[in-house]
C-alpha cells in the first residue's frame, strides 16, 4: 500500500483546525468540548505518521500512533521544572498536555480507530 501524502496532509490540516476550534468555539455540548480535542489530537498523530511512513501497513501506523499517544500521556506523570516550562508554552501544552487522565487514553484510542477506519476507506481500492 502506498498512501497519497497530499491527501493525508490535507486531512491533517483539517483535523488541526477542527482541534483548535474545539477549544475556542463557545456553546458546544459539554461532551464535545471536553473530549473532541483529545480525539482529534490522536487522529492528527495517526495522519502524520501515515504521511511520514506512507508505505507501511495500517496496523503498523496504528501501533506507532498508540505508542506515541500513550507515551505522551504517561509522560504527563513526570513533572520536572524543565518539562513543565515547555508545557507552559502554547505549543508545548498542545503537544505534551498537562496532567495524566485515563479519559485521554480512551479518547486517543477512539481517535486512532477513526484514523484507521478513514485510512481503510481511502485505500480500499
Amino acid at each position: 500500500m502506498r498512501r497519497n501524502r497530499i491527501v493525508y496532509i490535507i486531512l491533517t490540516i483539517i483535523v488541526i483546525i477542527l482541534g483548535l476550534l474545539s477549544r475556542k468555539v463557545e456553546g458546544l455540548p459539554e461532551i464535545i468540548s471536553a473530549y473532541s480535542g483529545d480525539i482529534l489530537w490522536a487522529l492528527m498523530v495517526f495522519f502524520l505518521i501515515a504521511v511520514i511512513l506512507n508505505k507501511k501497513s495500517t496496523i503498523f501506523i496504528i501501533s506507532l500512533a498508540i505508542i506515541f499517544s500513550y507515551g505522551v500521556e504517561i509522560s504527563q506523570l513526570y513533572h520536572a521544572t524543565w518539562i513543565d516550562s515547555i508545557r507552559a508554552t502554547t505549543l508545548g501544552g498542545l503537544v505534551l498536555g498537562f496532567g495524566f487522565l485515563w479519559s485521554d487514553i480512551l479518547c486517543y484510542t477512539i481517535g486512532i480507530i477513526i484514523g484507521a477506519i478513514t485510512d481503510l476507506i481511502i485505500n480500499r481500492s
